[in-house]
């Protein structure tokens, strides 16, 4: 009787994987096809935005509130996010704003997703993967690789249409990818990196503005997921509009940053895996935008899934002398465990004149130019203790 050594059977193991790892993809490949997406879509109803008389005084905007569940079609991905735009274009929108994680309803179309994420250790407080007796430790963001060239197609096909469809700016929220448009790896070259990156689609259909997440959750750092490095500020006819993610908010240099760069409109997909605190909600966007001189657009996900709780109160922020109550809030839904849509207008000239009025007395050059400095100086501080073996 022939015994298989250690070596052939690991071997054996290793092509088993690939093939396994060809046959999924093939597969998503399969279910992931544009065209049959865009037929679906076609037949939905949708109304255009009118903007023959957009008022830069009462500028409509709107925020998703989103729950985070596994589907099992691209269609069904695009029912959710066709009802939730429908909804906010009916409140007059010209932008409106998806969550964090928007694109992560798809790993659903996975096989086996629940064990894989099991492996991975996909949840809050979990580590980067786990080994077991089926082999190596599967790493969060291999999976995000495996699924990226799936998940890119459906999410830009699905919010691309919807953007075109209705006629709006669509902040679609953040999408967890690899940075290659197919994630698949290269012979003796690294994995690519994966990032959480946000995406602005105008209302041709076309992305016009790409925002990488720059500070990440200590899990998100276990999964292996990459930070960011630029912050940038994209012009529309509705305002100049930044996309940073979640915890970028927690920061105050990050709206100073956009402030400084003339922005209008700060928009943070969110995804707050813990129980809902009004305190702890307090330290991300409300008290930022009361430090600069911007609005901002709060869209939440919401729900249990894989181990992981997600809440939050979306909601849309004005500093307090342009917020008719006095408490720099225009609008917020009640519920943080349910989705729901919330809508207002923002008053951009009211907004600049705020602007020219505060920076007459703030000596913002000499800040940033020390802040600069400092940065500088610590980036390559943190540059060097890293190239420590």
């Amino acid at each position: 009787m022939d015994v298989v050594s250690g070596e052939d059977a690991s071997l054996l193991q290793s092509a088993t994987q690939r093939l396994l790892v060809a046959a999924l993809r093939l597969y998503l490949d399969l279910r992931s096809r544009p065209r049959p997406l865009l037929r679906h879509l076609a037949r939905k109803p949708a109304t255009p935005a009118d903007w023959s008389a957009v008022d830069p005084r009462a500028v409509p905007v709107a925020a998703v509130q989103m729950e985070l569940t596994l589907v099992k079609s691209a269609s069904q991905y695009a029912d959710m996010c066709y009802e939730a735009c429908r909804q906010a274009a009916a409140t007059g929108a010209l932008l409106v704003a998806f969550p964090e994680d928007v694109a992560t309803h798809l790993l659903g179309l996975l096989p086996g997703i629940e064990r894989m994420a099991g492996a991975a250790g996909l949840g809050a407080g979990a580590g980067a993967g786990a080994t077991g007796a089926a082999g190596p430790s599967i790493k969060v963001a291999d999976v995000f690789r495996l699924m990226g060239p799936a998940m890119r197609r459906i999410y830009v096909t699905t919010f691309s249409y919807l953007a075109r469809a209705f006629r709006v700016y669509i902040a679609a929220g953040s999408a967890v990818l690899p940075a290659t448009g197919d994630g698949r790896p290269v012979r003796g070259a690294p994995p690519p990196p994966v990032y959480n990156e946000a995406h602005l689609f105008d209302p041709w259909g076309e992305i016009v503005g790409r925002q990488r997440k720059l500070h990440l959750l200590p899990m998100e750092e276990e999964w292996g997921v990459e930070p960011g490095s630029e912050l940038s500020v994209f012009g529309t006819p509705i305002g100049r509009v930044a996309m940073p993610v979640c915890m970028d908010s927690t920061f105050f240099e990050t709206f100073r940053i956009v402030d400084a760069l003339w922005g209008d409109i700060v928009v943070i997909p969110a995804a707050n895996p813990e129980e809902y605190s009004f305190w702890k909600a307090s330290r991300g966007i409300w008290p930022r935008v009361q430090e600069s001189t911007v609005y901002g657009i709060s869209s939440c996900m919401v729900g249990e899934v894989l181990g992981l709780k997600l809440t939050g109160r979306s909601g849309i922020f004005a500093p307090l002398e342009l917020s008719p109550r006095g408490d720099g809030v225009l609008a917020q839904l009640d519920d943080p465990h349910r989705p729901g849509v919330i809508a207002a207008r923002v008053d951009l000239v009211a907004l600049r004149e705020l602007r020219e009025k505060r920076r007459a007395s703030r000596p913002s050059r000499a800040m940033w130019r020390e802040l600069s400095t400092a940065y500088g100086e610590y980036r390559a501080r943190c540059g060097k203790s890293r190239a420590r073996p």
